[in-house]
């Protein structure tokens, strides 16, 4: 069988050190950029022309050039895809087939099947961080390699599904900043059907319209736990219950599934409930502030919160103040080994009690871009299934 460089016309890695990064500028391309077959471009690191120029020269990153994370999430390779310039940050690696031997969208596919992510797992090593060696990425042994035309086929319909798959995405994106959008518009900035004939009255937040109180965020929001059961009971787990934990928390605004699922009996033997879909989800410890709206029932671990909004508070609604406040909340955070929001957190956070007339309008305007983005996501997850 045939190793990876022999495959190949380059397998360079990256330079062992941390860019000096700014506001703009080309992508630096990091192991969370790199998705499984496409670059996660949202909140990538950017340096400047003389940065790209000193981190590449090692090689220039090409359009049809793989990027492969050497750790967390260790295996995940993305192609670039043609007008992007990028360069190698930290643990990645670059390889660049040789072209009359192997399509390089097919060796995507082929690196992300089971057959050679079971291969990068065996090889991997680390006490506490699982890293490739740069050795092993080149000794990497392939699967017999079928035809260019065979390849090319087949890299044809698999890249057929993610150009949907990326379609789809974008259209999420532009939903829901239609939602938070709209939300701001009439509860940030004030400009609420009607809102001309309403005063506006000097509050503890700044000027606010006149009868609209400032309350605790615990005034129009339930504050419910989670918990997790014992991981050694088998009994507990892998039953029909989803169970969401903080690397569950998704880039778009519902969370479909999670990697974990307990059981009825594992959901006694803890002390979350089974929280109804779009009840508002919010990370508490060590990555803290991400907030998700389950798609279905689904329990939670310890370190989230559950938010039930109180009467007039329609969770959609909730679902937005509590992003719009997830800044403050990760600012109020605190602890001694990681940051943690607590109870008390929330307590402390004050916020703006709209009336619930406007409450109500604002979500029939949503909801149906809500329902837009759960069907555009369900779609992904079948594109994806399908794909696989």
């Amino acid at each position: 069988m045939p190793q990876l460089i022999e495959l190949c016309e380059l397998i360079v890695d990256c330079e062992h050190k941390t860019a000096p990064t700014q506001d703009t500028g080309y992508p630096s391309i990091r192991t969370p950029n790199i998705g499984k077959g496409r670059l996660i471009l949202d909140g990538v690191n950017r340096v400047s022309a003389e940065t790209y120029k000193a981190w590449t020269q090692r090689q220039v990153p090409k359009p049809g050039d793989l990027i492969l994370a050497r750790e967390a999430p260790i295996g995940n390779v993305a192609i670039i895809t043609p007008g992007l310039e990028v360069c190698l940050g930290q643990r990645t690696v670059l390889i660049r087939t040789n072209r009359k031997k192997l399509n390089p969208q097919y060796l995507t596919y082929l690196m992300l099947g089971d057959e050679i992510q079971g291969k990068i797992l065996s090889m991997s090593n680390g006490a506490t961080v699982h890293h490739l060696n740069m050795k092993d990425i080149r000794e990497l042994e392939m699967p017999p390699i079928p035809g260019l035309a065979v390849q090319d086929r087949i890299a044809s319909i698999l890249s057929a599904y993610d150009d949907l798959n990326e379609n789809n995405t974008r259209r999420i994106k532009i939903l829901e900043d239609m939602a938070q959008m709209l939300y701001r518009e009439w509860f940030v900035n004030f400009r609420f059907p009607g809102h001309q004939k309403v005063r506006m009255v000097e509050s503890e937040l700044g000027p606010i319209p006149e009868g609209w109180p400032v309350v605790g965020f615990d005034d129009i929001s339930d504050i419910l736990s989670g918990g997790t059961p014992k991981t050694t009971e088998t009994a507990y787990w892998n039953g029909p219950i989803p169970f969401f934990g903080p690397t569950d928390a998704p880039d778009s605004y519902y969370v479909v599934s999670t990697t974990k699922s307990i059981t009825e009996l594992g959901l006694s033997k803890c002390s979350s409930k089974l929280y109804p879909a779009e009840t508002v989800f919010i990370t508490a410890r060590g990555t803290v502030g991400k907030v998700a709206l389950p798609a279905c029932n689904m329990a939670m671990n310890q370190s989230c919160y559950a938010l039930r909004g109180k009467t007039g508070i329609n969770q959609l609604t909730l679902f937005l103040i509590t992003k719009d406040c997830a800044r403050q909340l990760k600012q109020k955070s605190h602890g001694a080994v990681f940051d943690t929001i607590t109870v008390e957190t929330f307590q402390k956070l004050r916020v703006l009690r709209p009336p619930d007339n406007l409450l109500f309008e604002l979500e029939t305007k949503i909801r149906p871009i809500f329902g837009l983005v759960l069907n555009l996501l369900r779609r992904n997850a079948t594109l994806r299934t399908t794909r696989d």
